[in-house]
């Protein structure tokens, strides 16, 4: 069954709704049921905490809700299971935007069509990534243009490291290694913590990640941040420029994670999940815990969010194909 929301139709009888002419496959929730959101990474992830927050909002809105934490093939094995779910409403994935933009140019055995088998709801946030070096790289390289003089200065030294092989972050190096000439190689790991320690340990002279992964580093003078990827800078580090104001005006990429329920979800379940969304993002305690993290509201429209995850997909196949990646996982 759908799900009705006891905030909007509280004293419905079930009499009344078996007497209404409208199908039951068009409400949103059932009285007393619960809502759940799949994530395809552990708990404790920026994924993750998008998805707890939106959850506790619901909850505070009246919306019983659960995160189904589903890791594995990053991500591909929880995005692939939103097709077996009934589109009524009640089971909904967050996932980053790259699943269904860059991932479908990236690996062989995707286990989704990134079109079909997801109905947009709206993105919640959004994530800028920037360029990071170590205390291990000479002082003097405080700019992209030192970084350049220096690694042309220090072959042995041409690398950057990213958060995964696929990645916005693997790809925005690439573009930035073609543009500035360098031929960087791309040294992907699982996840940003252990690429982390491994620049602040100077093993990796470079690190292109989220800007979340380097607030907890910003004053402790353990890194410096060359650019962040935006059009323009970041409000959480604006002392840091562009990669376009630096004069690589063609390197941006802004990662987005979003809400999305099941193939064949009727559009009136649609329309109140994007209300719900937008209703949680209303939550002060919610905009406060994704400025801890380095996260920005971002939210759509369902059909301008459809828009956007295509122009994302037609943005960086190009570069995926420039790049010459491609994983057989």
């Amino acid at each position: 069954m759908n799900t009705l929301s006891r905030r909007r139709f509280g004293a419905a009888s079930l009499a009344t709704l078996a007497a209404s002419a409208w199908p039951l496959t068009t409400w949103a929730q059932a009285p007393g049921s619960t809502r759940k959101i799949i994530v395809g990474y552990p708990a404790g992830g920026t994924l993750d905490q998008t998805a707890r927050r939106v959850a506790e909002a619901w909850r505070q809105q009246g919306i019983t809700t659960m995160v189904d934490n589903r890791s594995g093939a990053a991500g591909r094995l929880a995005n692939s299971q939103l097709r077996r779910e009934r589109g009524d409403g009640a089971t909904l994935l967050c996932t980053h935007t790259s699943a269904l933009s860059i991932y479908p140019h990236v690996y062989s055995k995707l286990m989704y069509d990134a079109v079909a088998d997801f109905v947009p709801i709206s993105p919640v946030v959004s994530a800028t990534c920037a360029l990071a070096i170590s205390n291990a790289v000479p002082a003097s390289v405080k700019t992209l243009a030192d970084y350049v003089k220096w690694v042309r200065q220090s072959p042995d030294h041409a690398m950057y490291a990213s958060p995964a092989a696929g990645s916005m972050a693997h790809f925005l190096g690439f573009q930035f290694s073609e543009a500035a000439g360098l031929k960087l190689q791309h040294v992907g790991y699982r996840g940003s913590a252990p690429a982390m320690n491994d620049m602040l340990g100077g093993q990796i002279p470079a690190y292109l990640g989220f800007v979340a992964d380097f607030l907890p580093y910003m004053q402790t003078g353990k890194l410096r941040i060359l650019a962040v990827s935006g059009e323009k800078r970041s409000r959480f580090m604006p002392g840091v420029p562009s990669f376009p104001e630096q004069g690589f005006g063609a390197i941006t990429g802004i990662e987005s994670y979003g809400i999305f329920a099941p193939p064949g979800t009727p559009e009136a379940v649609v329309r109140t999940l994007h209300e719900d969304v937008i209703a949680s993002t209303r939550n002060p305690a919610l905009v406060a815990g994704f400025e801890e993290v380095g996260l920005e509201l971002f939210t759509l429209s369902p059909k301008a969010y459809e828009r956007y995850i295509q122009s994302e997909r037609d943005k960086w196949g190009p570069v995926v194909r420039a790049s010459g990646f491609k994983s057989e996982e």
